[in-house]
């Protein structure tokens, strides 16, 4: 492929990265400004009475505030800070002008907007010692909590068919993975996502709610309005479980089926590097799956056996921040094309700090 077509196509992906990056800005602006200015369009006087929520957060020690202000903090700067670099390594870094990188750009993207969705809120109720969300608030945080974890969720696949074309059609894996492609799974994954949080939005804002506004949680979560509601939720349930199903059990099936293939393909490679070589190329990407999938199912699971509250909300820390956290550094960890390009873009912008 001559040096032009390829300026062509890494061109092609940036508008397609702009693209996506706009299309995101454009609706959270058109939600937020119709959450801020029709509120009675989503808190219809006849289905519900109340006008705020109260989040309990993960403690009720006063004590602990400043503890978990500070540890929540810190992880949180790390998240951005991480993410950040990931997103500025590839972009500066033609070495990393791959449909692969370009993915995991996307993913430091969604990661970042998955944390920013929780912890500024709650941070800024711990710093007013308060507990009130608004009705438009909480529609947001679960639009959005839902929009990032199903982007997440829908990514992870992505990258996984990428590392199948990648070790079981290398011969035509450019041909494959051209750039309208790399383009098109991304568009499709920001829609199909956009889809799934505005049927769950949609069905939230249908719940009556009554006298108990408590949510036990450090954000607004649909199962845990469901669990307030006081009207039907027999019909919400079945089509939370329906969409589930669709926009989690698929791409965790072609996540599966992709590495069935790999493993199947590794094991065929005569030599020990070879079997070495291929395995590095997607053991990231494996961990990060196992880490996403790993810490949600535990969150679901062990809030299904314990039935508390509280324990499901600290649980869900882990896949809400911790994870968004140690996407970057198990990247550039595990990663010696990452590392460089990081190192570079440190020492280009250290020189022309100071220099």
């Amino acid at each position: 492929m001559s040096k032009q077509k390829q300026d062509q196509e890494f061109l092609l992906l940036g508008f397609c990265a702009f693209s996506w990056v706009s299309l995101y800005l454009f609706c959270l602006f058109n939600t937020l400004f119709f959450f801020e200015t029709c509120p009675t369009c989503l808190e219809p006087q006849n289905l519900t009475a109340v006008s705020e929520f109260l989040l309990l957060g993960l403690s009720d020690d006063p004590e602990l505030e400043p503890i978990l202000f500070g540890l929540f903090l810190s992880m949180y700067l790390v998240t951005l800070l991480g993410n950040l670099l990931i997103i500025l390594a590839v972009s500066s870094d033609s070495h990393l002008h791959t449909p692969m990188y370009f993915f995991l750009s996307n993913l430091s993207l969604a990661d970042i907007g998955f944390s920013t969705t929780t912890i500024p809120k709650m941070l800024v109720n711990i710093q007013t010692h308060s507990k009130s969300i608004t009705y438009a608030g909480c529609l947001t945080q679960v639009s959005f909590f839902i929009l990032f974890a199903c982007l997440d969720d829908l990514l992870l696949a992505v990258m996984a068919y990428d590392r199948f074309v990648a070790i079981c059609h290398p011969l035509n894996y450019s041909v494959i993975m051209n750039s309208c492609l790399c383009g098109l799974l991304v568009l499709m994954s920001f829609f199909g996502s956009l889809l799934d949080s505005q049927i769950h939005c949609l069905m939230v804002s249908q719940l009556t709610f009554c006298t108990n506004v408590k949510i036990h949680h450090f954000f607004c979560d649909a199962p845990q309005l469901f669990q307030l509601a006081c009207s039907d939720i027999s019909i919400h349930t079945i089509l939370m479980y329906f969409m589930g199903a669709i926009f989690a059990g698929v791409p965790l099936s072609g996540i599966l089926f992709s590495y069935t293939r790999i493993v199947s393909s590794i094991l065929k490679v005569p030599s020990t590097g070879g079997k070495y070589k291929a395995f590095s190329t997607c053991s990231s990407h494996l961990l990060v799956v196992c880490l996403f999938y790993g810490t949600a199912l535990g969150v679901y699971l062990s809030s299904a056996v314990s039935h508390s509250p509280r324990k499901g909300a600290v649980t869900s820390v882990m896949y809400a921040l911790v994870v968004p956290m140690l996407n970057p550094f198990i990247y550039s960890l595990w990663n010696r094309d990452v590392k460089r390009a990081l190192q570079r873009l440190l020492n280009r912008t250290f020189c022309s700090t100071f220099f």
